[in-house]
């Protein structure tokens, strides 16, 4: 089983979205989800697979970082 967190799109270019993880950044492919720079989204296997909503990704980021610690 994977657990997808909740990345912010940081720039779109040509089909590829940089998604920040709390500062680790990668490309993502766009072509299944319409995302715009600022949206919260979830990737799996390199493609962004849905959007989220902010105060309910930044809910599972907060409620992921109290667990790791």
């Amino acid at each position: 089983m994977c657990v997808a967190l909740p990345g912010k799109v940081i720039s779109i270019k040509e089909g590829r979205a940089t998604v920040d993880f709390s500062g680790n950044q990668v490309q993502a492919y766009t072509g299944l989800v319409d995302v715009e720079t600022g949206d919260y989204v979830l990737v799996h296997a390199g493609c962004v697979i849905q959007k989220m909503k902010q105060q309910e990704a930044e809910e599972i980021i907060e409620l992921m970082n109290g667990i790791a610690e």
